[in-house]
């Protein structure tokens, strides 16, 4: 069940994270929900601890998800940096 709690969130999260770095043209479907799985283990991982906020492991919620955003909005930040050397 939490491959499929990922999968759902992850495209959310994905999505809505290429919209704020207006990257959403340039990637699909499976891309969304890479760059959403991926930030939100960047989100989990790196900022959940410095907040104290739970990780979407550990539960769906309004802070889990603003976490896995902004560890997906980093990591697509780092990508336009490596690719383009500008951040968007």
């Amino acid at each position: 069940m939490n491959v499929l709690i990922w999968l759902i969130v992850g495209g959310i999260v994905g999505w809505l994270a290429s919209l704020a770095m207006r990257t959403d043209g340039q990637q699909g479907i499976l891309l969304n929900v890479v760059v959403g799985i991926v930030g939100a283990f960047i989100g989990g991982w790196v900022i959940s601890p410095m907040v104290g906020v739970v990780t979407i492991n550990e539960g769906i919620s309004i802070g889990s998800i603003a976490v896995s955003l902004v560890g997906a909005v980093i990591l697509l930040a780092i990508v336009n940096l490596l690719r383009s050397g500008t951040m968007r």
